[in-house]
């Protein structure tokens, strides 16, 4: 549908007859409550909830039936909010785009079916002053919703959205099933009851009279109209926050007032800042937060005081992160025992000594959850005068952390271990890159540099190999991915997208922390106090089943019961099949089927890693999980846990657990999109050039292509011109019906690049050509030109 906007109002037009009819209602028919996702075409789904989110969301709306916000919501005596349970019959536009045949069907029995309809109505108004009965049934029966009976997602087609927005919780109406034009189910937007959107960013435009946002949210259907008044200085190309003062309703657009301007035009970095914004995050922090944080990082000396502490600073404590990092949370120490074992001490930043549990510092740490990293940006978790500074575990300078000591025999094992308050004098500020250089290749220059490190340093490599074996012969899944790394200009611009290698420091440190944490979690697993721990579920039945149909068409046979998997038989096919072609296709395939990790306050264990104990210690700057847990530690030390005190933090737990779960979905889907951003706009520089890839996915409409610096395309269906193809879903593939071409995952091709686009995150790329497999030598032959 084409809509153009009035100059003399905010309204739209729609060109094209309208007609009026209703959503109708018989035995097959019914409602659901749930949440809709649009589509940047129009339409959009609605995911119905499950009788536990159902449940969740009633609770939520406590005491909000008073509130105007909320017109379709009534309180019971509890002061809950319910959903009313007359059953309404809203009007929906019909517009050019909807399915003649279902419009001229509709129209047939709106008049046949009236009667019917307010019989309908009437009785449905006279359940709504009932009593519910609460031997009824469950609770989706009680408010006289088919939730339980629907089996996916409800399509609903644009003209049927009745001025809902992406994110909001809405009562579809479903159309009987003979009015489907699939499968899938169809219905109508009756109700919106809760508006999942507040705000929005996006490109501000203006003509002489008004102005208006274009949102860079394509679900965003329509643009956002702007009073004059409410400018508040923005100019045309700005990205700025809008906030919606009134929601679309009967061919208006939707009104705001901008309340931020997040960038002017042509700001380097405008993006990236745009999407912080779009996400609800924010780089500066509440001036309450801020003046704490100036605060703490201004007392003489950092306030230290050994007394109270062991005392470090002649050990030999090094840091080892990246060279871009500016936030050292944790450093390392070893020593070689005269039994044999090896003394492994982890040494981390005591950020619970600055941030006052339940001050503004906390408080907006527990709201963030966690720090964001966006290729040259970061939405820290914390002011930087406490990340970068009086926390941060930098060279020559003192320090407070909190220390776990391990004594490690040559097996793995840790036999003994002390966890203590520290202050340590870290020796050295080393990277990756360099550590690396000296395990990998005695790097003579580096080896000189730091000579009196050198000896630690090849201990450390000694005793973690060591734990990597014992970690992989305990079954833990090791999935060696390929991650980008993109480096833009000043401007903000992406210069390239290499590969990010994992090398023997950075596989070093990953091996010392996850001991580290694993300790630390079964210390106190078993003192049974409230902790907060890092669970991994095994994985759904069903989805290993899929799994193993996957493997079977790359003639790999998954061993095992699918109801109880254990990760060694994930891990033994990710090293079977380490250095192939494929490899990449299979580890993603594998970890799609792994559950989510999330936080507990229950020691439910790490699948991926065969951990029966794992927690978060190592990272409080960035975490919050790991900063409360820091203060429970430090609460036990003291020995100053009351009952009263672990009911408290039972709930405290809980709240971290939950929120910090949430928070890390977004930040982990933040950066995605960020990085998706970026790899598209630095392959818009490079249109029409060719290079190889593997095919990476494969869906009805065409095939993803994964190139080698990880940037991954679509080559779609209808740009296969040599033949028609057929998707095989079950085993991963298009066939070609008169040619018998088949493209499956990990085919090696080369691509063109059509078009990439930053804005849609869109790359279409067209088939150069095909490779055969690999012979026996491993290198790769080309295909001949026609292929």
């Amino acid at each position: 549908m084409k809509y153009k906007r009035s100059k003399s109002n905010n309204t739209y037009s729609t060109s094209g007859r309208k007609r009026k009819r209703r959503c109708f209602e018989n035995e097959n028919a019914g409602r659901i409550i749930g949440k809709l996702s649009k589509h940047s075409k129009g339409f959009g789904f609605v995911t119905p909830f499950s009788e536990e989110e159902f449940e969740e969301f009633l609770s939520s709306r406590k005491n909000d039936a008073a509130s105007s916000e909320y017109p379709f919501l009534s309180a019971d005596e509890s002061g809950y909010s319910l959903i009313e349970k007359a059953t309404e019959y809203p009007e929906i536009d019909d517009a050019p785009d909807a399915d003649p045949d279902a419009n001229a069907d509709a129209d047939a029995n709106a008049t046949a079916n009236a009667d019917a309809d307010a019989d309908a109505k009437t009785g449905a108004e006279a359940e709504a002053n009932a009593e519910p009965d609460p031997k009824a049934g469950n609770l989706f029966q009680e408010y006289n919703l088919i939730n339980d009976r629907i089996s996916g997602d409800v399509f609903i087609g644009i003209s049927k959205m009745n001025g809902a927005m992406n994110g909001d919780t809405v009562i579809a109406y479903l159309s009987p099933r003979s009015k489907w034009r699939g499968e899938k189910s169809e219905g109508a937007i009756g109700k919106i009851l809760v508006r999942g959107c507040r705000q929005t960013v996006g490109t501000f435009s203006r003509d002489k009279k008004y102005g208006f946002v274009i949102p860079d949210d394509k679900r965003f259907s329509e643009d956002i109209y702007v009073r004059r008044n409410d400018f508040h200085g923005a100019f045309p190309g700005d990205k700025v926050l809008v906030v919606i003062t009134k929601y679309p309703d009967a061919g208006q657009s939707a009104e705001g007032k901008i309340t931020e301007i997040i960038a002017r035009d042509g700001e380097p970095g405008a993006d990236i800042k745009s999407l912080i914004r779009a996400y609800g995050l924010r780089e500066t922090f509440p001036s309450r937060a801020n003046a704490e944080a100036k605060a703490v990082s201004r007392i003489p000396g950092g306030g230290l005081d050994p007394e109270n502490r062991r005392d470090l600073r002649d050990r030999i404590i090094i840091t080892i992160d990246g060279a871009d990092s500016k936030d050292f949370d944790d450093a390392v120490s070893i020593e070689k025992l005269s039994n044999g074992n090896y003394m492994l001490g982890v040494h981390i930043a005591d950020v619970s000594h600055y941030v006052a549990e339940n001050g503004p510092l906390d408080k907006e740490a527990f709201k963030r959850g966690n720090s964001v990293y966006l290729i040259n940006q970061v939405v820290p978790m914390l002011p930087k005068a406490l990340s970068n500074g009086i926390c941060s575990l930098n060279p020559d300078v003192d320090r407070y952390t909190l220390s776990v000591d391990m004594e490690v025999s040559p097996q793995g094992v840790v036999v003994s271990h002390d966890i203590y308050e520290s202050i340590i004098h870290s020796k050295a500020r080393m990277v990756y890159d360099d550590v690396s250089d000296i395990i990998e290749n005695n790097d003579k220059l580096l080896t000189e540099k730091y000579k009196k490190i050198c000896p630690d340093i090849y201990l450390m490599q000694e005793l973690s190999l060591i734990l990597r074996d014992a970690r992989e012969k305990r079954g833990s899944i090791d999935f060696d991915f390929d991650e980008a790394h993109i480096t833009l200009d000043e401007e903000g611009i992406p210069l390239s997208v290499d590969l990010s290698l994992r090398r023997s420091a950075n596989r070093m440190i990953e091996e010392f922390m996850l001991l580290a944490n694993t300790t630390v979690a079964e210390h106190f697993a078993w003192m049974e106090i409230p902790f907060v721990y890092r669970v991994h579920e095994k994985p759904a039945t069903d989805k290993i089943e899929e799994l193993k149909t996957f493997l079977r068409s790359f003639g790999i046979i998954l061993k095992g019961n699918p109801e109880n998997i254990h990760p060694k038989a994930l891990n033994d096919i990710l090293m079977k099949v380490h250095g192939m072609p494929y490899e990449n296709v299979i580890s993603t395939v594998i970890l799609r089927a792994m559950k989510k990790a999330f936080y507990d306050v229950e020691c439910g264990g790490h699948f991926g890693l065969s951990m029966k104990y794992y927690c978060h210690f190592t990272s409080p700057i960035r975490r919050y999980p790991d900063l409360m847990i820091h203060r429970i530690i430090k609460e036990v030390l003291h020995g100053s846990l009351s009952e009263a005190r672990i009911r408290e933090l039972g709930k405290i737990t809980a709240a971290a657990a939950e929120t910090s779960s949430a928070t890390e979905r977004q930040a982990m889907e933040l950066e995605r999109e960020v990085e998706k951003m970026k790899k598209a706009e630095y392959l818009s520089y490079h249109e029409g050039e060719e290079f190889d890839g593997i095919v990476s996915g494969v869906t009805n409409f065409g095939m993803y292509v994964q190139l080698a610096n990880t940037i991954e395309g679509m080559i779609r269906v209808e740009d296969l011109h040599d033949d028609y193809y057929d998707y095989d879903a079950k085993n991963y593939r298009l066939l070609g019906r008169l040619s018998h071409r088949v493209y499956t995952l990990g085919d090696r091709v080369r691509i063109k690049v059509l078009a990439a686009s930053a804005e849609s995150r869109q790359i279409d790329f067209a088939l150069v050509k095909t490779y055969p497999a690999e012979d026996n030598s491993g290198d790769i032959k080309p295909a001949d030109a026609e292929n």
